[in-house]
């Protein structure tokens, strides 16, 4: 395949998913020791994405996959 058309397919799902999501989902670990006691805790988090970055690189996928087709 040519690479333009497959950098755009990427972007078309990844512009899709954080359409999808609203943001990037992680996780974030917190750990403390006392003594001999040993406690954690993970606190899931979303790093927040703008809708209109999510279109932006959902037009620039379909823009690479109109040029990847002409040549």
């Amino acid at each position: 395949m040519k690479p333009l058309l497959i950098l755009g397919i990427v972007l078309i799902v990844a512009g899709v998913a954080l359409l999808a999501l609203r943001g990037i989902p992680y996780t974030k670990e917190h750990r403390a020791e006392i003594g001999p006691l040993k406690l954690k805790a993970d606190e899931e988090r979303t790093f927040p994405v703008p809708p209109i970055a999510s279109v932006v690189i959902l037009a620039g996928g379909v823009v690479l996959v109109v040029l990847g087709m002409k040549k």
